[in-house]
């Protein structure tokens, strides 16, 4: 056989094998930061529930008393949906930031992206072997708290019917878990524009902290520009507006419109910005 012949046998260079996304999974499992965000998410529902048995049952006669706070102990299924409420609009939204901004930044800062590229994986597969990863652990981070919030609520509160706040209604065990089921699926579809915010600034960026407190800072600044009521309708394009609309979902009769509303506008706004964190990233000059 000629050395030609040799040469043309020889496996290729592929593309799809370069940074699998078991070797960037279990990179990512064994960073300190990611045990600590779990350590605290799990740990949440035992101090929320640490705080009602020590400060006893909340009562519902304060007119500025949440509706969810008033009913948090009356079982499983209700101290999962305070937990939920207490925890949506920041934790969860740090916790997001968390993966999605820190995944391509730590790297520029440990300055160990170079080599990756020199290996060389492509950069647009890059960015998606990363956030894929990034995207999973965030979803896992997001899930794992109601998932605790309904364990610790059966240990400490029992199990009873999802009483709807403001009602003397308590829903079916059946259709109180397809609401639960929801209202996560619903907030992790309102997390995808923190999700990809943080993204941006990821590969803009070689500070991880930069990346991560922008994205968290982003979002802090439209809370407060939605509450500026004089704005009227412009405030539902803001990427906050619909945090919560998964309330409706307690209700007697689901409402779907806020949630529709919510997650079309975050899908938009995670394709633009996920656009252009492609677009800054193919044409940056890496040099750490």
């Amino acid at each position: 056989m000629t050395r030609e012949g040799l040469v043309a046998e020889e496996p290729a260079y592929r593309r799809r094998r370069t940074l699998p996304l078991c070797v960037e999974a279990v990179r990512q499992f064994r960073r300190r930061r990611t045990w600590i965000a779990f350590l605290v998410l799990l740990a949440l529902p035992w101090v929320l529930a640490a705080a009602f048995k020590i400060g006893g049952s909340p009562s519902g006669n304060d007119a500025n008393t949440p509706g969810l706070v008033t009913v948090a102990t009356a079982g499983a299924l209700n101290f999962t949906a305070f937990t939920l409420f207490a925890s949506a609009g920041f934790l969860l939204v740090v916790a997001v930031a968390l993966f999605c901004g820190d995944t391509v930044a730590s790297e520029a800062g440990w300055a160990s992206l170079r080599y990756l590229l020199a290996a060389p994986v492509p950069r647009v597969r890059l960015l998606r072997q990363k956030l894929i990863v990034a995207l999973a652990y965030a979803a896992l981070a997001v899930v794992s708290l109601p998932a605790m919030a309904m364990i610790t609520g059966i240990y400490v509160f029992g199990w009873a019917r999802l009483r709807v706040p403001g009602a003397d209604v308590a829903l079916p065990n059946g259709t109180a878990l397809t609401r639960l089921l929801i209202i996560v699926a619903y907030i992790l579809a309102s997390e995808l524009v923190v999700a990809a915010l943080a993204f941006l600034l990821s590969v803009t960026t070689d500070s991880p902290l930069g990346a991560v407190g922008g994205a968290v800072g982003l979002v802090i600044l439209s809370n407060i520009i939605d509450a500026v009521t004089a704005l009227g309708h412009w405030r539902e394009f803001l990427p906050t507006h619909w945090t919560f609309a998964w309330t409706d979902a307690l209700q007697p009769h689901l409402e779907w419109t806020g949630m529709i509303k919510g997650t079309a506008l975050s899908a938009s706004y995670a394709v633009v910005f996920l656009a252009l964190a492609v677009r800054r990233f193919r044409a940056k000059d890496v040099v750490s």
